[in-house]
């Protein structure tokens, strides 16, 4: 079947209308201005921030999640007009949210056609797998030798949200927890590069192999555990442990 014909983004990541009519493809909803009454003004009030949305932004986020959870597979050729339609959108968004897929590594721009969702092999895998401890093994060591009780103990609502979506079978959801968790542990390096580096190399780590089973849900909760596992070795400053779980939650990313 033609990638243009098939489903290609799952109904619940689509972005809604605004109003009965699709989102505007300038990068943002309009809000709605509150009505006002004829026979007297509104009394003096703190109004509410009113939050824009980038349309661009959204839709990234979209194709992000549907990459994850392999709705967009790869080889696959989706057009950018295809893909608007489908989020009520035109398809400027779209194309701009592809062309940051393709500096990420996602995709490949084809011209006149669409773009391409790429191929990776277990190799590819391997090898992200073997920066990311190169770049994180050290920098939680030396954590665990540094961070107080406290501050660890803080990060127990993340490792408990990876544990829900992984109860739950959200592949998506577990990965955008999977991230923040690690996000999270990182950041108390102090170095936004670091950080910046770790993060593009993580999502990339969680792009299915082509042909691959989906992840079951029993080993997302596996996965999951170990983030708990290794928030209670950093709390006891188990520093072999603390290696030996990160190399291994490495090798077995989804």
């Amino acid at each position: 079947m033609h990638a243009a014909d098939r489903p290609a983004v799952p109904t619940n990541l689509l972005i809604p209308a605004q109003n009965g009519q699709p989102a505007e493809a300038d990068g943002s909803a309009q809000p709605q201005q509150p009505a006002q009454s004829a026979d007297r003004p509104d009394p003096v009030r703190i109004a509410p921030k009113v939050l824009r949305h980038s349309v661009r932004a959204q839709v990234l986020e979209a194709l992000r999640a549907a990459l994850v959870d392999g709705e967009l597979a790869p080889g696959e050729i989706y057009s950018g007009p295809a893909l608007g339609e489908r989020f009520g959108v035109s398809a400027t968004p779209v194309r701009e949210a592809m062309q940051q897929l393709a500096l990420e590594g996602a995709v490949e721009c084809l011209p006149n056609r669409g773009f391409r969702v790429l191929s990776r092999t277990p190799r590819a895998l391997a090898e992200l797998a073997e920066v990311r401890a190169l770049l994180e093994v050290p920098v939680m060591l030396r954590l665990a030798r540094t961070v107080p009780v406290g501050t660890w103990e803080s990060l127990r609502s993340a490792a408990h949200a990876t544990a829900e979506a992984a109860a739950a079978g959200d592949l998506p959801g577990y990965a955008a927890a999977d991230r923040a968790f690690h996000r999270a542990v990182l950041t108390l390096a102090d170095n936004a590069e670091l950080v910046r580096l770790t993060e593009e190399l993580h999502r990339r780590a969680q792009w299915p192999l082509p042909g691959a089973p989906r992840v079951r849900r029993a080993d997302l909760v596996a996965d999951a555990a170990e983030h708990s596992a290794l928030l209670e070795a950093l709390i006891a400053g188990d520093l072999t442990v603390v290696e030996s779980l990160v190399r291994e939650h490495f090798a077995g990313a989804h």
